[in-house]
């Protein structure tokens, strides 16, 4: 069988998090939603596109957020319910082909060359997965089909909202010709600043600058990285799978904290959640970072590589503590605290961890089970069960938690 000559679909939940607060609370339908950090330090993680017409985006602050639309519903992310939505979104995507790569919760390519006997032509396999997706998660996607990812992606880009745009061989050209420079992968706002100055502003300018001058601007590697995007050039495949790189949490504070008891009792939480992602996703982590902001916006990160990687919390923990301790000047009122593990390796089979007597593993996998039989967080460490009350960012316990 011949491969189709546009075997590429991208496909991309529309403003996902917000989309999916709105079917969860239906009175939210047709309301501004903004998704994100609840108080003042907060920042948008999402926006509905109700919200987005009054200027309001991801990455904004969520100060000048309510600025620009009063009326605005601000609700605080649900990670749980956006990654069920994820999973189902990824089970519609896997029912065409195997060959699928997630991208990110919301995201994904999809090689489809195998599939067209079955469901029809790669055009009529982005229509039918747009409307498997409306039918059966009730949330609106967009997509793109082309001959490779990259101009598959800029064409589901195009497409939003709840669109199917199809560029076709050889109308690749003109689709990207027109573009600003900026849609092309790994031109950035400073890359997009200094073309800028020689009036390079589209990807059609790109082509037509000579070469020399771009690699004088941007550097040769870059300069022909961004020449071969532009005439529509990307021989990647579609990666059905590719392990993550590190898992991380960080937390803003509602108020600068300074008080070095509240500031470890952080760091702990920081790390649970981070060794019970690692447990979940079946990793252990090399590497563990710290990272500090403090309320001057002065950032400082922090790392230790191990012996042995680990996926406990009380590890990771121990490391992170033992790095903020030794940071000169954390005295000073701190704004964000993160804990990072990377170095990511399988965990192997948990017999080895028994056979080293490894107590205090057995005890946060039992934690993993009660969560995951009655709720996140009805199990943690008794450390924590007072750190909403002083000062901390979560609440008091919730009723019949269990206390390690």
């Amino acid at each position: 069988m011949n491969r189709p000559p546009e075997p590429i679909v991208h496909v991309d939940l529309d403003a996902f998090y917000a989309s999916v607060e709105q079917l969860k609370d239906p009175t939210l339908a047709g309301k501004p939603v903004v998704v994100g950090g609840t108080g003042n330090r907060g920042v948008v993680s999402a926006a509905s596109y109700e919200a987005r017409r009054f200027g309001i985006h991801s990455a904004m602050p969520v100060v000048r957020a309510r600025r620009l639309c009063p009326d605005a519903v601000f609700v605080s992310p649900d990670f749980e319910s956006y990654r069920t939505y994820s999973n189902r979104f990824r089970e519609i995507l896997l029912s065409f082909t195997p060959l699928v790569e997630p991208i990110s919760m919301d995201e994904a390519f999809l090689d489809v060359a195998g599939a067209t006997m079955l469901f029809g032509t790669s055009e009529e396999i982005g229509s039918t997965v747009r409307h498997r997706v409306r039918d059966e998660l009730g949330l609106a996607c967009s997509a793109g089909v082309a001959p490779n990812k990259f101009i598959a992606k800029v064409a589901s880009d195009e497409a939003k909202p709840d669109g199917l745009l199809v560029v076709r061989v050889d109308e690749v050209a003109d689709f990207l010709r027109p573009l600003a420079v900026g849609k092309l992968w790994g031109a950035g706002e400073k890359t997009v600043e200094i073309l800028a100055r020689l009036s390079i502003r589209t990807v059609g300018d790109i082509l037509t600058a000579p070469p020399v001058v771009l690699s004088r601007l941007l550097g040769g590697s870059q300069a022909e990285h961004l020449a071969g995007l532009a005439r529509g050039s990307d021989n990647r495949p579609v990666i059905p799978y590719e392990a993550p790189k590190s898992v991380s949490h960080e937390e803003t504070f509602g108020r600068d904290i300074d008080d070095q008891e509240e500031l470890l009792r952080e760091i702990l939480a920081l790390s649970y959640k981070v060794g019970a992602r690692l447990r979940a996703g079946g990793y252990r982590a090399r590497t563990l970072t710290l990272k500090i902001r403090l309320a001057s916006f002065t950032t400082m990160t922090r790392s230790k590589t191990l012996q042995m990687p680990t996926d406990l919390a009380a590890d990771i923990n121990g490391v992170a503590k033992a790095l903020f301790q030794a940071v000169p000047g954390t005295r000073r009122r701190v704004r964000l605290l993160g804990v990072a593990a990377s170095g990511l390796v399988p965990a192997g089979e948990e017999q080895l961890a028994l056979l080293k007597g490894d107590r205090w593993g057995d005890v946060e996998r039992t934690v993993d089970r009660i969560d995951k039989r009655f709720g996140k967080d009805t199990a943690f460490p008794a450390a924590l069960l007072d750190r909403g009350r002083r000062g901390g960012n979560e609440g008091p316990a919730p009723k019949g938690s269990t206390f390690l």
